[in-house]
């Protein structure tokens, strides 16, 4: 089973705000399951959000 991030862990990751983790995942640019009140980002769509975001 894949790992599943939370947007906190995404956030840390990329060493920026929350806020714009969730932006990403409104605008449907970033895929998350909800679960309750929070999302979780599996490791294929966090791979899928960085070959995207790839300039060259």
């Amino acid at each position: 089973m894949s790992k599943r991030y939370t947007c906190a862990e995404i956030a840390e990751r990329y060493n920026i705000k929350l806020s714009t983790v969730w932006d990403w995942i409104r605008k449907k640019k970033l895929s998350a399951i909800r679960i309750g009140k929070e999302y979780r980002i599996t490791d294929e769509d966090l791979a899928k959000f960085e070959e995207s975001r790839k300039t060259a």
